[in-house]
């Protein structure tokens, strides 16, 4: 799943996970925390380079660790979604950053979360403004796009329906 922040894919991968599925957190959400706790500086804020080495680093290794999982595995964002974000924040684009995206390859299809901003909220983790969860979204769909992915956009309702769409699509 992908889209921009505040778009309900946690609460969505959360009720995957409260119906039986594996399901992967986010890295750049579990990243901040941590950096948090040990006063780290790979923060979005501080180094955003060696945030997004770490967001790879990551999610290059969940990717790994479930390639050859027989069951339905639902990830909250994705290798390209780290193309995306330096791409977002015109960081400087490492080849082997586009490289991997197409490397470690999930399903073909993948869920964007459209902005939706009666849901919007920050927090400790998300201080984006709501446009940036727009132009977030947009990066992501042509990221994924680019790298030969087949997008199906969910769509904004109730947890139940959106978790209903996901089932009936898989």
């Amino acid at each position: 799943m992908t889209g921009g922040p505040g778009s309900g894919k946690t609460t969505l991968i959360n009720a995957l996970k409260e119906n039986g599925y594996t399901c992967v957190e986010e890295t750049g959400r579990k990243i901040i925390q941590q950096q948090t706790v040990q006063g780290g500086d790979a923060l979005p804020w501080k180094d955003a380079v060696k945030y997004a080495d770490l967001m790879l680093e990551k999610s290059i290794n969940d990717y790994i660790r479930l390639k050859n999982y027989e069951d339905l595995c639902f990830f909250d964002r994705g290798i390209p979604d780290v193309l995306g974000y330096v791409r977002l924040t015109d960081l400087p684009e490492n080849p082997d950053l586009f490289n991997n995206s197409q490397l470690y390859k999930y399903n073909t299809t993948v869920f964007v979360l459209p902005p939706w901003d009666e849901i919007y909220r920050n927090d400790n983790e998300r201080k984006q403004d709501f446009q940036t969860a727009i132009d977030t979204f947009e990066m992501m769909r042509k990221t994924y796009s680019e790298i030969g992915y087949k997008l199906v956009e969910v769509p904004c309702t109730d947890v139940f329906h959106r978790l209903e769409f996901i089932l009936d699509k898989v």
